[in-house]
């Protein structure tokens, strides 16, 4: 039985924030299991997701824990896979680094990828977006469609302030919705749509989201430094912790 993660990039992970069985774990399982319905790879139920993710972190919490569901099966390429096997990293949390800036990727992602919807093992892309805008002196870049379009950065989905109104790219831009950005959407009243590089330099705040990280506020895009709303940032920032408290 060959491994096709290792062999062709078809494979699931979740990056996990990990503090127990909280709400925000569930979001992380549906997604994981949508996402392997789409590409028919054998997947866990939800307890047994669980058992393995405790039998690996142990007594542990507050920990960044990698969840991989990696594809087995026939080593043809178009095959079906037939098995799935996991693989969880654990470490210390990162350091969340202060001050966030962002650029604007030479990189392209067309609307209509089907992969960019899903957490695939082949992060390739990401990578890519990541190194160049370090490479010029940014925390991250943004990405644009064949459109023009923002869609979101290498590891972590936008949310911009405009006036009063809340907004994000909308899926069909062609992004991965996050499921931190997911919890905000659920409580806040976020509008998505089609936003230009003009619409997020113009914004009044502009935040970036991911599990590990939580809610960032961006200090510049660009050129252009950005205020930080603290009221909303901290409504927004306590909504997350609720979602990531444990519930046994």
């Amino acid at each position: 039985m060959s491994n096709r993660t290792l062999l062709y990039g078809e494979g699931l992970f979740e990056t996990i924030l990990w503090k127990g069985r909280t709400p925000k774990l569930r979001r992380h399982y549906d997604r994981l299991r949508s996402s392997a319905s789409y590409l028919r790879i054998p997947c866990p139920d939800y307890d047994d997701f669980l058992g393995l993710i405790e039998a690996k972190a142990g007594q542990r919490k507050g920990i960044y824990l990698k969840f991989c569901l990696l594809s087995h099966g026939d080593g043809t390429f178009y095959s079906l896979p037939s098995a799935y096997r996991p693989l969880i990293v654990t470490k210390r949390l990162p350091k969340t680094g202060a001050d966030v800036t962002l650029a604007v990727s030479h990189l392209r992602r067309h609307s209509l990828d089907p992969l960019c919807r899903h957490k695939t093992m082949n992060y390739t892309f990401s990578i890519l977006v990541k190194r160049e805008a370090l490479s010029q002196g940014y925390t991250d870049a943004m990405v644009l469609n064949e459109r023009n379009e923002v869609t979101e950065c290498s590891s972590s989905n936008i949310l911009l302030l405009s006036g009063e109104t809340l907004l994000t790219p909308a899926v069909e831009c062609g992004l991965l919705k996050g499921t931190t950005l997911q919890v905000l959407t659920d409580r806040f009243a976020v509008r998505e749509d089609h936003l230009t590089v003009r619409d997020v330099v113009n914004a009044d705040a502009l935040f970036v989201t991911n599990s590990i990280a939580g809610i960032l506020p961006v200090r510049k895009v660009l050129d252009r430094p950005l205020d930080i709303p603290e009221t909303m940032l901290s409504a927004m920032m306590r909504t997350l912790e609720s979602e990531n408290r444990a519930q046994e």
